[in-house]
C-alpha cells in the first residue's frame, strides 16, 4: 500500500465525535422487530458507538440509518440517509438507573445488505473475519459456544451462572395477553438469558414475561430452545430481550459455591 493510500485509509478509520440522529432496527427473529432513535455519539467509516435502552447481544446484526457525510460513507454517497449493517461488538450497561437505564452499543459496519444466513435465521451471531479491500469488515458465523478466554470482559458473551434464581413466567400470545403461568427456577442464567426448568409446552419463537421478585424486575424473553434434561424435567432457553438480567448478588453467590 502505498503513502498516499495508508494516509487515505487512516483518515477513514479515524473516529469522529458527532451527534447525528440515527435509526436503529434490530431483528429479534422472523416475529419481532423492534426499532429506537438515538444518537450517534462516535464514528469512523467502519463503524460507530451510541446508546440504546435495550440491550443488544454481541454478535447481532442490525441496521442503522443516519445522515452520515459523504466522507464517511463506502456506498450510497448521494442518498440523504446512509443505511448500513453493524455487528454488535460491545453492549454495557451505563449507569444504575433500572427504571431509565441505557446501554452503550458499539458496532462494526459490515455493508449494505445482511448475509444470506442472518435472511434465513435473523437470531443467528456473527464473528468478524477480516476487512475487505473497501475497507467494510467480513463476517462468519460464530460458534455455538465461543472461546473468549482472550477477550477483555465487556466483549465477552455473558457467562452464565448456575444459580437456582426463583423467577414467574407467564407465557404470551400474539396480543400480548397471559395465558398460562407459573413459577419456576433457573438452571442457569446470564445477562442475556438463562435456562429454566419448565411445565410448558411454549415452542421456539414464543414470547415470555419474566419476573423475578427479588431483583424487583420484569422482562420480556422470547424462547430460543426446549430440552429435556436427564432428570425428565424440560429446560427453555430463553433470551431477554428488552433489558438485561441483574446479577448482583448472583456473581456473589456462584463465587462462594466454587469455594466450597
Amino acid at each position: 500500500m502505498s503513502q498516499v493510500e495508508v494516509e487515505k485509509d487512516q483518515r477513514r478509520i479515524q473516529r469522529y465525535s458527532l451527534a447525528l440522529p440515527a435509526r436503529v432496527e434490530v431483528k429479534v427473529d422472523e416475529k419481532f422487530t423492534w426499532n429506537e432513535v438515538t444518537r450517534i455519539e462516535d464514528i469512523s467509516a467502519f463503524g460507530a458507538g451510541f446508546t440504546l435502552t435495550r440491550p443488544v447481544k454481541r454478535g447481532r446484526l442490525l441496521s442503522i440509518s443516519a445522515p452520515l457525510p459523504r466522507q464517511l460513507r463506502c456506498f450510497d454517497f448521494l442518498e440523504p440517509q446512509y443505511k448500513v449493517w453493524g455487528l454488535v461488538r460491545r453492549c454495557i450497561p451505563l449507569g444504575h438507573n433500572p427504571v431509565a437505564q441505557k446501554y452503550g452499543v458499539g458496532v462494526a459496519f459490515i455493508g449494505k445488505t445482511p448475509p444470506a444466513s442472518y435472511l434465513e435465521n435473523p437470531s443467528k451471531l456473527y464473528e468478524l473475519s477480516s476487512r475487505e479491500d473497501g475497507g467494510l469488515w467480513m463476517l462468519m458465523e460464530a460458534p455455538s459456544n465461543p472461546d473468549e478466554n482472550d477477550l477483555p470482559s465487556y466483549l465477552r458473551r455473558h457467562t452464565r451462572f448456575s444459580i437456582p434464581e426463583s423467577l414467574l413466567l407467564e407465557v404470551l400470545d400474539e396480543n400480548g395477553d397471559v395465558v398460562a403461568s407459573e413459577v419456576t427456577v433457573t438452571e442457569n442464567v446470564s445477562l442475556g438469558g438463562a435456562a429454566v426448568f419448565t411445565s410448558f409446552k411454549a415452542e421456539t419463537g414464543s414470547f415470555l414475561r419474566v419476573t423475578s421478585d427479588r431483583h424487583n424486575i420484569t422482562i420480556i424473553a422470547i424462547v430460543r430452545g426446549r430440552r429435556l434434561g436427564p432428570d425428565g424435567v424440560v429446560r427453555l432457553h430463553i433470551e431477554f430481550v428488552d433489558r438485561m438480567f441483574p446479577l448482583e448478588g448472583i456473581e456473589i453467590e456462584a463465587a462462594d459455591q466454587n469455594l466450597h
